[in-house]
């Protein structure tokens, strides 16, 4: 059964020292227990301060990044040097910095056509896949929220998928072409650990109708994320909780 958590934060600078409390357990357990950690990471902007401290004490020196495996939830489909690479992001403010193994971080190819980037992902997660499973069971998926209710490339109006672990997108997004690679719901609802990070209002709305609304999953595509045996974290700062009710059936919120 999921249990579901939002974390509502009044500083942003909370909200990351809580992600990054939250990410080092579950990767010191997960390495515990089964003897790696394998997270997807989010791109865009709102993760980057989380990505900063992480790779600074004292997880830089405590974590077991030998151990480690990275993925990303989705990637736009251009060089891996790009600056809008989610794969060069993420590596400029973490990975470059840690002594995470080379071997160890799979990027989606974002130098070919989205559906040879689909195609070849997809491989990349058979090779690390679990048990009765064409993927890995990452022990955290970090994810976004758009205004408009998409996470990852999961963008409205999109065709729901099942039993896939990969889609190409190509499709026009904000008025400009939309070239990328994205996991499947399938992929990010079978992780142990499913965490939403939200920050600002032009989020609020969509937030409250992803969490509270009629399920509208073409609509709001960040509605497909209910992992069926996991944690579900939404953690946010005061302006996207806004629009919150005081409780919610099912969902435990707290105020800190």
């Amino acid at each position: 059964m999921t249990k579901i958590t939002i974390k509502v934060f009044s500083k942003g600078h909370d909200l990351n020292h809580s992600g990054a409390e939250l990410f080092d357990q579950v990767a010191r357990d997960a390495v515990s227990l089964r003897g790696r950690f394998i997270c997807a990471l989010s791109g865009g902007g709102t993760p980057m301060a989380l990505y900063s401290l992480l790779a600074q004490s004292p997880y830089h020196e405590s974590l077991p990044w030998e151990n480690m495996c990275f993925f990303w939830g989705d990637e736009r489909c251009v060089p891996p040097a790009d600056p809008g690479s989610n794969y060069y992001q993420a590596r400029q403010a973490l990975l470059a910095q840690v002594p995470v193994l080379e071997k160890n971080i799979f990027r989606a190819r974002g130098e070919l056509s989205p559906q040879l980037a689909a195609e070849d992902y997809a491989r990349q997660l058979n090779s690390c896949a679990d048990p009765g499973l064409d993927w890995p069971r990452f022990d955290m998926v970090l994810l976004g929220l758009g205004a408009d209710g998409h996470t990852a490339s999961l963008f409205p109006g999109s065709q729901e998928t099942h039993g896939i672990s990969t889609v190409a997108v190509t499709a026009n997004y904000q008025d400009r072409p939309a070239n990328r690679v994205t996991l499947t719901p399938d992929v990010i609802n079978s992780a142990r650990n499913v965490v939403f990070l939200v920050i600002g209002v032009e989020k609020a709305e969509a937030l409250v109708a992803t969490v509270t609304g009629t399920r509208e999953p073409v609509r709001l595509p960040a509605q497909r994320i209910m992992p069926a045996d996991a944690r579900l974290w939404w953690l946010v700062d005061q302006a996207a909780a806004s629009r919150l009710p005081e409780s919610i059936a099912g969902i435990e919120i707290q105020r800190l």
